[in-house]
């Protein structure tokens, strides 16, 4: 059973798979303090959960999100009454969800069914891979409400499209289509709406079958090397073979290669 009033609905949808669905249809998808609050348990439980070995994050409706919600009823008047307020909403609410997607150390999928900008464009590009339906659009236009990418924009931008695009799609306000969006770097890949839901699934499933413990510690090394030098993000190489080396599942994954049979990873 799902919660339908919930505005982030979490779901076990296959062997080892869940999927968060941003369910406000009605708002675009725009982002809440509960709807924040939800999707963050939600990646608290696939975090804790080692049975959940892949994550799928999408939408409802015409919107994946459109950014924080701006109505009056949306739950942020009291936080933004003040400077300090402010940034507690941004430290708590959408930094927090943007923070949990970066460190989360098992593979996430974000199936981008319909408009995605600003903080819902950060939400996407904090995931591993995005599929996009070929309806969706993507962009930020903070600039044109004198607002700014302060959801993590500012980072995730410049690191994915280039410093000179990210600049001029906040500088002007732009919003993309999906085939655009995927020759910026925005999209890992675009299919038709209809395939979307069952594109995501079948990638999930995919990687649900290969091996856990390899798929985060591959994670780990490419979130940390964004940041790091090379002889660092070395080093973080040599650490994470310590850990893997010895796994049970890097002994099945050789003797299923030289016994010519797929593998059976347990992630231990």
């Amino acid at each position: 059973m799902t919660d339908a009033a919930a505005h982030a609905v979490f779901e076990i949808v296959g062997e080892h798979i869940a999927r968060i669905t941003i369910n406000r249809p009605h708002r675009l998808g725009a982002y809440t303090p509960r709807m924040c609050a939800e999707i963050l348990e939600g990646l608290r439980r696939v975090r804790l959960d080692d049975a959940i070995r892949v994550l799928i994050l999408t939408g409802s409706g015409r919107g994946f999100c459109s950014g924080g919600d701006l109505s009056p009823d949306a739950g942020f008047d009291e936080a933004l009454g003040h400077q300090l307020g402010r940034a507690r909403e941004l430290r708590e609410d959408s930094h927090a969800v943007v923070t949990a997607l970066h460190r989360l150390d098992k593979p996430v999928i974000c199936a981008v069914n319909g408009l995605a900008v600003n903080g819902g464009l950060a939400f996407a590009l904090s995931c591993d891979i995005r599929i996009v339906a070929a309806g969706a659009r993507l962009g930020d236009t903070s600039a044109r409400a004198g607002l700014l990418p302060d959801e993590g924009g500012a980072w995730l931008y410049p690191r994915i499209m280039g410093y000179d695009r990210a600049f001029r799609m906040v500088a002007f306000s732009e919003i993309y289509d999906a085939d655009t969006a995927q020759a910026l770097g925005l999209a890992t890949e675009v299919v038709a709406d209809a395939e979307l839901a069952s594109r995501a699934v079948d990638l999930a499933e995919k990687l649900a079958a290969g091996p856990p413990l390899a798929l985060r510690a591959v994670k780990f090394m490419m979130r940390r090397a964004l940041e790091n030098t090379l002889e660092t993000s070395l080093g973080d190489a040599e650490q994470a073979v310590l850990w893997v080396g010895p796994s049970a599942d890097a002994q099945e994954g050789k003797e299923a290669f030289l016994e010519r049979r797929p593998p059976k990873f347990t992630g231990r």
